[in-house]
């Protein structure tokens, strides 16, 4: 089923057009010595007793000992419940102590080019905007595609499709134009400044739009990023 997103392009008319992820499925089959496809399965590893700071806990701190008693004892080893079969689960917060927190505050940090913490803030969990009633705009500033790869590092592409008739002459419209332009178009939530959150508590990326058209057939990939690159000043 596609995922909707509500678009306009530079013509400030909009439409609700779906898009969807599309993986490069590989030709090659794994199977197993008896030709039966395997099964993955997710295993538990270890137990939070049986990891290097409860065990020193255990042993006074004493790294020498702790080493000894791996090789006496196995006390790093928790037979009855290492390597059992895991399904759904839920990620909770530790203290330093391994008990379980409740309250957390998460920070949001922004580092440098260097490496040097530059800010840190209380983490805001963003919301969705992609399927809101103002849409995402297409703003009509382009980037030549040489130029965009030496800039941006793109995390994700989606591939944006008509859902009827309608639609489909309108995003042909955007394919076309940026296919003769050989450009990206920079596409923003609310003025078109702002970036596109996929889903609640999501990433918030900044998109850009490539064409590409074959007589009547067209393809609109939007492309993801986080990631500009910049010039190391010394």
């Amino acid at each position: 089923m596609l995922r909707s997103v509500h678009i306009a392009n530079d013509k400030k008319r909009d439409a609700s057009v779906g898009f969807e992820g599309r993986r490069q499925l590989s030709s090659i089959t794994m199977l197993t010595k008896d030709n039966e496809k395997p099964v993955s399965s997710r295993i538990l590893k270890a137990t939070g007793n049986c990891d290097i700071d409860a065990l020193l806990k255990g042993y006074d701190n004493d790294l020498m000992a702790v080493g000894q008693a791996i090789i006496d004892e196995d006390p790093d080893v928790d037979l009855e419940h290492e390597g059992m079969k895991i399904g759904y689960t839920n990620k909770v917060y530790l203290t330093k102590d391994g008990r379980v927190l409740y309250g957390v505050d998460l920070y949001e940090i922004v580092y440098n080019p260097d490496g040097t913490e530059k800010d840190r803030r209380y983490y805001a969990k963003t919301t969705s905007n992609i399927n809101t009633e103002a849409p995402v705009k297409c703003t009509g500033k382009t980037i030549s595609k040489s130029e965009a790869i030496r800039r941006f590092v793109f995390g994700a592409k989606y591939q944006v499709k008509h859902i009827n008739g309608l639609t489909y002459d309108f995003l042909y419209d955007i394919a076309k134009q940026l296919h003769e332009s050989d450009s990206l178009m920079i596409v923003g939530a609310g003025k078109g400044n702002e970036p596109l959150v996929f889903q609640e508590g999501g990433t918030p990326w900044r998109a850009f739009l490539e064409g590409r058209i074959d007589g009547k057939k067209y393809m609109l990939i939007m492309h993801l990023t986080n990631l500009e690159l910049k010039e190391l000043v010394k």
